[in-house]
């Protein structure tokens, strides 16, 4: 697994490398790997940054938003269990979908447990 560094070592990392010393030379003198120190100095001259890029899935998306309105209908009559909720979205629109990730979804939609 990766090791997380404070923001302000590749900033260290990429000045050392601008000031004429090579990415293996910048590793050895700030103690990280030289794969790391490459892609310090990688990442900062194709961004600009040296800032992580953003991990994970963009807000909004996921294959239950098109079927948002017809999920919210389903789920204001009473008394449906997610497994029930789960097999009629198969059956009208063919989308495989799990109990579990429909819960999830209706709580982002303002939807509790009650």
């Amino acid at each position: 697994m990766g090791h997380c560094y404070s923001l302000d070592l590749p900033v260290r990392v990429a000045d050392f490398v601008e000031a004429g010393h090579s990415c293996r030379a910048a590793a050895r003198h700030f103690g990280v790997s030289d794969s790391c120190a490459i892609k310090l100095v990688r990442r900062t001259r194709d961004t600009g940054s040296p800032a992580p890029a953003r991990q994970g899935r963009p807000p909004g998306g996921g294959k239950l938003v098109p079927y948002e309105s017809f999920l919210i209908q389903t789920v204001e009559r009473p008394a449906i269990t997610m497994p029930e909720l789960a097999k009629r979205l198969l059956d009208k629109h063919e989308v495989v979908a799990a109990p579990a990730m429909l819960s999830r979804f209706l709580c982002r939609c303002g939807f509790t447990f009650e």
